[in-house]
């Protein structure tokens, strides 16, 4: 620690927050609204992190979401908390499932279509089987949810409250017995599995059970797990935290790299890129703690963890019209919400063993989002008018390790992959229906882990800064002070986490930095109005 700077007195700043991703801001704005002197900072020139808009071809006017996509774990309460400027629309299709030359379709609420599309296809008691899966998940996702942002419920009071069964199910065996328990058409079960795989690189049955924590953090949003789509792209869900952050008083800077923390007994040092210093009587990691434990320089320490690494490849694309399916499904139903491309429940199990292999799987299994047809606003009228839409891919099972020798052949591999699964499932050619830019390149971009973290700074690419782990307390687990009751502890007293990387962390949910931000208060004896 450098002499005198924190030995003279007191820090000169309440809280500084490393990172000025979407959870970042949200502690920021909490903060900052009951008075403490709030400074956030930010490597990168803007803010937001992965929750970003762009348009991205030359060209061409359309605001993709170039990273993350819906909204899911976003609380109401902290929408409502910070008075944030969201519109996040409902899509009327949940998925779509291409199958032989017909489909399975499910809406958003089933109604007839549903019903139709299943008993022309599995047959009703695959319905049934899938109806009463969902109402179990529901029925879990109504007790986790509202726990979300108060401190840490024990697992046993939460066991209680599911109910045995489903508790064990979900939580203590790896949820492809119960997928297989419960489900009987291969089709089916791929739907349900594919919960489990967006941003980890697991198998059905792996012990370690991250396909678990996985699948409940895509199942439990505002109790009922539905992922909205936020009118005007996801950037408009960072301008609006930032908007919030500002407004209650908070100092943000941009293009500002912190490279190393030092804390001591008065608070903590925050050291700058630019050879500036800035004392902090507490510090707001949000950042993977593998990169927490970079900036204290404790590589070797027991506060370090192993580098972080992404499992999915992400494309993005903007078509000049919609492609026709060989099912004849109108396009506009079968693009309107995930679209699963060979993610059977046997393909998803043969992908993860050919990756696991080293080999790019084949068939890679995708999910396909078309987020105009919810939100059309992110397409300027002129291209509204002639057709145009974005499509997003994410090629599942593609971790990090893959693209590690060499690169850019791995990723050109990855992308045909990625558009031959979207391709079978055609009865056109994709390229005749991909727009160009005003170089006359195809409007394609495909990201790889390692393109994500060059990106977004994310180590390893992985969307969730690390493994996500079990909302709760399990038993015996210490909750003695704020920061441990709130799941933000570090070995630090005046360090919290407050990204995807703290307890409740992972996707776009602000939870880090509501529950950070909760903790602080709470150490200083203050209630949040």
């Amino acid at each position: 620690m450098a002499a005198g700077v924190l030995g003279s007195g007191q820090p000169d700043h309440d809280v500084v927050i490393v990172g000025g991703g979407h959870n970042g801001l949200v502690a920021a704005a909490y903060l900052a609204r009951e008075g403490l002197d709030v400074t956030v900072l930010e490597a990168q020139p803007r803010f937001g992190g992965a929750v970003a808009s762009a348009q991205i071809f030359d060209g061409v006017a359309i605001k993709l979401s170039r990273f993350s996509y819906l909204v899911s774990l976003l609380p109401q309460q902290i929408i409502d908390d910070l008075d944030l400027d969201l519109d996040l629309r409902s899509r009327r299709v949940a998925s779509y499932t291409p199958a032989d030359d017909g489909g399975l379709l499910v809406e958003r609420q089933h109604g007839e279509a549903t019903r139709a599309s299943f008993a022309a296809g599995p047959g009703s008691a695959s319905y049934e089987a899938f109806s009463e899966l969902e109402a179990d998940l529901h029925r879990f996702a109504s007790v986790v949810a509202p726990t979300l942002t108060g401190p840490l419920p024990s697992a046993g009071e939460l066991r209680v409250r599911v109910g045995e069964e489903l508790w064990d199910a979900l939580v203590e065996r790896p949820i492809g017995e119960l997928i297989e328990e419960r489900i009987a058409d291969d089709t089916v079960r791929g739907i349900v599995l594919t919960d489990a795989l967006i941003g980890t690189f697991a198998s059905a049955h792996s012990p370690a059970l991250q396909q678990n924590r996985c699948f409940l953090y895509h199942v439990v949003g505002n109790g009922t797990g539905e992922w909205k789509v936020p009118v005007g792209g996801m950037g408009t869900v960072a301008a609006a935290l930032e908007t919030a952050a500002r407004a209650a008083g908070a100092k943000l800077r941009a293009s500002a790299p912190v490279t190393g923390l030092a804390p001591g007994d008065e608070g903590t040092e925050v050291r700058l890129a630019d050879g500036g210093v800035l004392t902090a009587r507490t510090v707001l990691a949000n950042c993977a703690p593998w990169t927490l434990a970079g900036l204290l320089g404790e590589p070797d320490s027991k506060s370090s963890e192993a580098k972080p690494a992404g499992a999915q490849v992400k494309i993005n694309i903007v078509l000049r019209r919609l492609p026709e399916f060989r099912s004849g499904i109108d396009p506009e139903t079968g693009f309107a919400g995930t679209l699963h491309l060979n993610q059977g429940y046997a393909q998803l199990e043969h992908a993860y063993l050919e990756a696991a292999a080293g080999r790019v799987p084949d068939p890679l299994p995708c999910e396909s989002y078309c987020h105009s047809l919810t939100d059309p606003s992110i397409v300027s009228p002129e291209l509204q008018e002639a057709g145009f839409h974005t499509l997003t891919i994410f090629g599942l099972h593609t971790p990090a390790a893959l693209f590690s020798s060499d690169h850019d052949a791995v990723r050109a591999r990855a992308l045909e992959a990625a558009l031959a699964s979207v391709q079978s499932a055609l009865a056109e050619p994709l390229e005749d229906c991909i727009a160009r830019d005003a170089n006359g390149e195809l409007c394609i971009e495909v990201m790889s882990p390692q393109d994500v973290e060059r990106e977004t700074l994310l180590p390893g690419g992985q969307i969730f800064q690390g493994d996500l782990s079990w909302p709760w307390l399990a038993e015996g687990e210490s909750a003695e002070t704020p920061a441990e009751r709130w799941g933000v502890a570090t070995y630090h007293p005046s360090i919290l986490l407050c990204g995807s990387g703290a307890r409740r962390g992972g996707a776009v949910s602000g939870l880090g930095g509501h529950n950070a931000a909760m903790a602080l208060l709470e150490d200083r004896g203050l209630r949040p109005s």
